[in-house]
């Protein structure tokens, strides 16, 4: 009798699942590498639109932050799974790329506006094949957190960010809740409370991209260790809105990265070598380091 009851739940939460996956809109991303069987790369996109935000909300500044115009890559990431281990790697937002699309030189976070497929393209230009595309926006990134009940930080100091709305008011290990989360990720204006005065984080974007990266393998390890019914019922409501990933992606394939992060996702952690630049404009950009960068692209199979 428990062993059919057993069965009949598996079977709601797989239909359930399914159901929920089906909502997830897809889009035809041309410019995708077919596999190599040695591994699969999915990027991972975090995008800053802001519809359906309610600028009244108490925690509308975590997600609204300053003004932009258009729609930007708050989070460009490459994961890297394969039988001997995952790796993830971060590209920089203010890396200096030739947008494939129009032929001009800007920062890769704004070659977004041009499409997924044109992202896609600026990253295989630098030599990394992506076989999956996977985009998630603010409002759904801070559901999904909530899904999974917050997602646990540590911070050597207390911490802030006034103009995204972080407050970490102490020190040590810190449950985030989605709003928090936000506030986290996309802080630019990062500062710490260290010996009685705030100190702003000198390392700029690339300490942005070192928190980006350590905040989604914590995610992503709360996901895949999430086993109670309830807990996954709102995690996959959660995936269903506010998502896009391309439509070679299925959902074997989804249960099939979940299942090889299952009990804890903790890949090697990378960044994008890079030089800093200013423009003849005046712009402060980021040059790849071809030198430094090759071995590691090869990781990543280019």
């Amino acid at each position: 009798m428990l062993v059919s009851a057993l069965v009949l739940l598996a079977g709601a939460l797989f239909a359930f699942g399914w159901w929920q996956f089906r909502r997830i809109d897809k889009v035809a991303v041309a410019s995708l590498s077919a596999s190599s069987g040695q591994g699969t790369n999915y990027l991972i996109v975090g995008s800053d639109s802001r519809q359906g935000i309610d600028p009244q909300a108490p925690d509308a500044g975590a997600f609204l932050g300053e003004g932009v115009s258009g729609e930007r890559t708050d989070t460009i990431m490459v994961l890297r799974m394969q039988d001997s281990g995952s790796a993830l790697l971060s590209i920089p937002r203010d890396l200096w790329v030739k947008n494939p699309v129009t032929g001009e030189m800007g920062r890769i976070n704004s070659v977004y506006q041009n499409g997924p497929a044109a992202l896609v393209q600026a990253v295989r230009n630098l030599g990394i094949p992506v076989q999956h595309y996977v985009e998630i926006d603010f409002v759904s990134f801070a559901t999904l957190v909530d899904a999974v009940g917050g997602i646990t930080v540590d911070f050597a100091h207390p911490a802030r960010d006034t103009h995204s709305g972080l407050d970490v008011p102490t020190a040590g290990r810190v449950t985030l809740d989605g709003a928090q989360a936000l506030a986290y990720v996309r802080s630019r204006y990062y500062e710490e409370l260290v010996d009685g005065s705030w100190r702003a984080d000198p390392t700029s974007d690339l300490g942005r991209v070192q928190r980006q990266r350590a905040f989604l393998q914590a995610l992503l390890s709360k996901i895949a260790s999430t086993k109670n019914p309830v807990a996954l019922a709102r995690l996959a409501s959660a995936m269903g809105g506010g998502m896009r990933i391309d439509d070679r992606l299925t959902y074997l394939d989804a249960l099939g990265l979940l299942w090889q992060v299952r009990g804890g996702f903790h890949p090697e952690s990378l960044t994008l070598p890079v030089t800093n630049r200013t423009t003849s404009g005046g712009a402060a950009v980021l040059d790849l380091d071809a030198a430094q960068a090759r071995p590691l692209i090869s990781r990543f199979g280019g």
